[in-house]
């Protein structure tokens, strides 16, 4: 099942040699919603690519307060882990399983030795780096440019597009805590988005109108 998933979801990004190669070392994993997968300040051994669900992205700061960067989708992975292990340093971000998910772990000799030698390999990788550069400029620009009202707003937009549903499953705090503000906030804009016709809102629940 994973092997078919691997070549299906891979197949218009990797060689089939590299495929092969890459289902002969690879360690399949499963995580669960919620679960994390890679954390702040871990070592990593291994380089993660998404077969199925979604991770999200976090940043820390000081005082243990997480911000949402970006999320991976299956078929991607993340770059920014791709940065600590050919540096050979600890990771500086904590990907969280938006739902459950399903990974193939690479070992981190591997990533580095087929950069040099295996071209759709390495144009993989740098078109990574630049979807996920674009990314945290479009983060900081939500920062640094747009209301919360907005970036609110926005965030739930991603949420339908991920999980390919006009309705989102998801409680006040947790999107409180992705987007680095107060519950009381989330709960005060998400009604005033909803006076505006733009959401309807239930328990535990959000439908984008």
């Amino acid at each position: 099942m994973e092997t078919n998933l691997l070549t299906e979801i891979y197949k218009h990004h990797l060689d089939e040699n590299l495929i092969k190669e890459i289902i002969e070392i690879g360690m399949y994993k499963t995580f669960e919603k919620d679960e994390i997968i890679i954390d702040i300040n871990q070592t990593l051994k291994y380089i993660p690519l998404l077969l199925s669900g979604n991770i999200k992205i976090l940043r820390e700061d000081q005082d243990g307060n997480e911000l949402l960067i970006y999320f991976l989708e299956a078929g991607e992975t993340c770059t920014v882990s791709l940065t600590c292990c050919i540096g050979t340093s600890k990771s500086k971000i904590r990907a969280v399983a938006e739902s459950d998910s399903s990974l193939v772990m690479i070992p981190v000799a591997y990533m580095q030795k087929w950069f040099q030698s295996n071209e759709s390999w390495r144009n993989f990788i740098l078109e990574s780096y630049q979807t996920r550069f674009d990314e945290m400029l479009e983060a900081i620009d939500n920062l640094a440019f747009m209301k919360m009202d907005e970036r609110l707003y926005k965030y739930l937009l991603n949420k339908t597009v991920l999980h390919e549903s006009k309705n989102i499953i998801i409680k006040h705090q947790e999107i409180a805590e992705d987007l680095h503000t107060s519950r009381v906030v989330v709960s005060r804009l998400l009604k005033q988005l909803e006076n505006e016709k733009k959401i309807k809102l239930s328990r535990n629940k959000i439908e984008i109108l």
